[in-house]
């Protein structure tokens, strides 16, 4: 218990810092994937095709290989250096927004095509349709997947520790390198705090799919 009492503080600061990454970068996913998402559902061409292949550039090539290419490449290749707090929010919000995006495209693509011909029958516009009829019915089906991505997405945010961001993961390798013999303590200690940080997006998830799932008729 003492080695725990030792190493708490440690932990904590670099878990507050995670928590930030995981707010921030949450939030740039989401907004990427609701864009992408409904870019590929989009009547253009063009469009579609952009974000087909964002979509695929993305999800095709490692979340850390991104990384390290934003925070070591971008400077070189373009002369823009970034901190690595929002290298890690830019790196995890592209590769997990591209992600959630599959996610939007395949709720918006679950609604029956009668309720948008009912909409069209009530002369409503392209983008009335989008926010009146199919987002609201498309939301719900969305929910579970993106309690999923942000759970990994959790999980990744332990990859900045790589370039030098002191999130809960630096922390924790920190203390091991200074006391080898509090390894097993130090990572007990981590699992159990992304556990913990990972509970309130499991129950907000929960609470959200019943809350959306009222007045909904099942068969």
């Amino acid at each position: 218990m003492t080695t725990y009492l030792e190493i708490l503080p440690e932990l904590l600061r670099g878990a507050g810092v995670t928590i930030q990454l995981l707010l921030v970068s949450t939030l740039l996913a989401f907004t990427i994937a609701f864009i992408a998402g409904l870019g590929r559902v989009s009547k253009h061409f063009l469009v579609r095709k952009l974000t087909a292949v964002y979509v695929e550039v993305f999800r095709g090539t490692s979340l850390l290989v991104q990384m390290f290419w934003i925070f070591f490449a971008l400077p070189l290749a373009f002369g823009l250096e970034l901190s690595p707090f929002w290298t890690g929010v830019i790196a995890l919000g592209l590769n997990y927004g591209a992600y959630a995006s599959e996610i939007v495209r395949s709720a918006i693509t679950a609604i029956p095509k009668g309720q948008t011909e009912a909409a069209i029958a009530l002369n409503m516009t392209r983008w009335q349709r989008m926010r009146l009829v199919i987002l609201p019915q498309a939301f719900r089906i969305m929910l579970p997947g993106f309690g999923n991505i942000s759970i990994e997405l959790l999980k990744g945010t332990s990859l900045v520790s790589l370039i030098t961001m002191a999130d809960l993961t630096y922390q924790g390798l920190t203390l091991r390198n200074t006391n080898i013999s509090q390894t097993t303590e130090i990572f007990v200690a981590l699992l159990i705090i992304y556990f913990i940080i990972a509970l309130p997006l499991i129950f907000t998830t929960r609470y959200l799919e019943r809350r959306t799932a009222r007045g909904v008729a099942t068969q």
